[in-house]
């Protein structure tokens, strides 16, 4: 029996264990894609800046402090800012109205409050506030009412990158406390930039 023939019996095995052995490597390669922060995924951001809430048949969506983009607004302590936000009533037969918005961070003003009926949320309808990027809804056929909501006097801890207790009360939802963040605007992240290129990066 030559050499060639004695190997011959154990061939199909050794194929087969080879097979595995690229197989169990690959699985294990796979796997680490998903580790640590290198995934694709790990640098993903939600596609709106604020903070959600439920309460009753009122969603709150994207509820931020809108970053000043004019001089009668600044972030700085004792300023005036604006809060953008989106509430929609579900309810798809009774109506909602906004009755109150405040927080222990600043003196907040419904501007719209004396026009009559401009905080009621009719059915299936959500009212906005803030500037138009801010008030998107998901079905762009629920009809919004845009009403300005101003934030004065606010304190130092309405800073870029912290968040505030705001207090959303209802008629009949009733009220909700919301963590809302505040945004961190153009101006620092043209400053980060401006960094990043003194640094050599």
């Amino acid at each position: 029996m030559t050499a060639i023939d004695a190997a011959t019996p154990l061939g199909p095995h050794r194929r087969v264990a080879t097979t595995l052995a690229l197989l169990a490597g690959g699985a294990l390669t796979l796997t680490a894609c998903g580790a640590g922060q290198i995934s694709q995924t790990a640098t993903q951001v939600a596609a709106v800046n604020g903070n959600s809430a439920d309460v009753g048949d009122i969603q709150l969506r994207n509820v931020h402090v809108v970053y000043p983009n004019s001089q009668e607004h600044s972030i700085e302590p004792g300023g005036t800012v604006e809060l953008g936000f989106t509430a929609i009533n579900s309810n798809p037969a009774v109506a909602d109205e906004l009755t109150g918005i405040s927080s222990p961070e600043a003196q907040i003003t419904i501007v719209d409050e004396a026009e009559p009926g401009s905080t009621e949320i009719a059915a299936s309808t959500a009212l906005g506030a803030g500037a138009p990027a801010d008030t998107q809804l998901d079905d762009p056929l629920v009809p919004i009412q845009l009403i300005k909501v101003e934030m004065a006097d606010i304190s130092e801890n309405v800073r870029p990158g912290l968040t505030l207790p705001v207090t959303f009360e209802f008629a009949n939802a009733g009220e909700v406390v919301v963590n809302v963040p505040v945004d961190a605007g153009h101006e620092l992240e043209r400053s980060e930039e401006a960094v990043s290129e003194h640094s050599g990066e």
